[in-house]
């Protein structure tokens, strides 16, 4: 099938070069050097591909990403800026561009460009945009999520993914990937908590052999390892000061330095990003840099948060209760309709990662194939909690038969929710905890809590 592509540049060696190069790309062009000539030719002809200069001289380039947004929305547009004007390109895509490329021209990132976008034009639409194979769920909050993943999927401009922890942020970005045309490359998670700050720059750019002690080869950063494919930053508000600066060069200039590198490296890859902190607060707090916000935050979808979503709770829980079953091969059970009312009653602050933990300790302590009320365990809300939202300590330890043993309750409360909030990485846990790893490991063999299963 013969490609066709728009260009639009009142720059006259702009427009020859842009147009032997498509040319060579098998591409038909047809090129325009004004906006209402633009206007012209896409009301007379289709188009799979659009660029465009944003200074021209009846206008801007913003003011036709808006109008083929409107008249065409399944054309890529993308934008062709002024060296380091980055305000121009966030502009361009906040408003709905495909991605943009700076003056001047660099022709290997410009082919990649147009091949991306053309394979954007030609992706399937899914036979229901209402329900994604990742995404479990039917409720008007997850059909909303599903529409905007299905519809930000053609674009390369980047996502802050932004929810709860354990509502399923991973799960969107991964479908985000999955449904856009850099599926066939690869997906590469990244939890920048996790990274201890003196490795971080050699995690995400690499290093070169000898760079520094223990270097004993060259490394692969994590921007390399998704070229052509898709970075995603979990927990991006844990990033020290010093790596979002850094994090930010190699963003704009869409470029990396390994460390103990003489040059840069060209990159192509889309930024997805999430935490589940506010980052507009960590902003006003002066922890997270204003302008990699800025960079980052071109579009941001909101993942709802389970509580939201209840009338999913029994879809997600027979889902859940199906794979479990399937990798323990054992018979999947079933909950009995109590069990199902105290699901859909209660709140879930750790969302469906909590649901998933409460089903399976669920389906490995209850009796035969059935799952009752009991077997959930489900914390219900504290009686003696007063009304600012604190707890009453002396009417819970009324309920203990020693101080010995209320405080191993609350220690116990306290170490498991952290474990939850850090995924169970005890490494994690122990320093927000402000407790050295043998002495954390020692708290939960003494609470019975040290299962051997979760990270270290």
């Amino acid at each position: 099938m013969n490609q066709r592509a728009l260009i639009i540049d009142d720059e006259p060696d702009i427009l020859e070069l842009l147009e032997l190069t498509l040319n060579r790309m098998n591409i038909t062009t047809r090129c325009a050097t004004s906006l209402a000539q633009a206007k012209s030719l896409l009301e007379s002809e289709s188009f799979n591909l659009c660029l465009t200069d944003m200074r021209l001289p009846d206008g801007n380039g913003v003011d036709l990403v808006d109008l083929i947004q409107k008249d065409y929305p399944k054309l890529p547009v993308a934008m062709i800026t002024a060296h380091g004007n980055m305000d121009t390109a966030i502009q361009a895509m906040k408003a709905g561009a495909f991605d943009f490329i700076s003056k001047p021209v660099d022709l290997a990132a410009l082919r990649k460009l147009v091949a991306t976008a053309i394979e954007s034009n030609h992706l399937p639409e899914p036979e229901d945009s209402a329900g994604l194979p990742r995404i479990v769920g039917s409720s008007p909050a997850i059909r909303r999520l599903c529409h905007s993943i299905v519809k930000l999927a053609r674009s390369q401009a980047p996502i802050y993914i932004s929810g709860e922890s354990g509502s399923g942020k991973e799960l969107a970005a991964r479908s985000i990937h999955e449904l856009g045309p850099r599926a066939n490359k690869e997906f590469v998670p990244v939890n920048c908590g996790a990274i201890p700050r003196e490795l971080m720059e050699s995690e995400f750019f690499g290093h070169k052999k000898g760079a520094f002690t223990g270097a004993n080869q060259d490394k692969q950063g994590l921007f390399q390892a998704a070229e052509g494919g898709t970075l995603f930053l979990d927990e991006v508000a844990d990033l020290p000061l010093a790596m979002q600066v850094k994090l930010l060069r190699a963003i704009q200039e869409k470029a990396v330095r390994p460390v103990g590198a003489g040059a840069e490296i060209k990159t192509d890859v889309r930024i997805l990003c999430a935490t589940h902190k506010n980052l507009e607060q960590e902003v006003a707090e002066g922890s997270f840099r204003q302008d990699l916000f800025y960079r980052l935050n071109v579009i941001q979808l909101a993942v709802p948060p389970l509580r939201e979503r209840v009338s999913d709770i029994p879809q997600l829980a027979q889902k859940i209760l199906e794979k479990l079953a399937q990798d323990m091969e054992l018979p999947c059970p079933r909950l009995t309709s109590e069990a199902r009312d105290a699901l859909a009653t209660y709140s879930f602050p750790g969302n469906v990662r909590e649901l998933e933990n409460i089903l399976e300790r669920a389906f490995t302590l209850c009796e035969g194939d059935t799952i009752n009320v009991e077997d959930l365990h489900l914390s219900a809300p504290a009686p003696n909690a007063i009304a600012d939202g604190t707890v009453d300590h002396a009417a819970r330890f009324a309920e203990h038969d020693s101080l010995d043993d209320y405080l191993q309750e609350v220690e116990k409360e306290v170490i498991c929710d952290m474990l939850e909030k850090k995924r169970w990485n005890k490494t994690l846990t122990a320093k927000e905890l402000g407790v050295t790893f043998r002495s954390l490991r020692y708290r939960l063999r003494k609470l019975g809590l040290d299962d051997n299963q979760s990270n270290e």
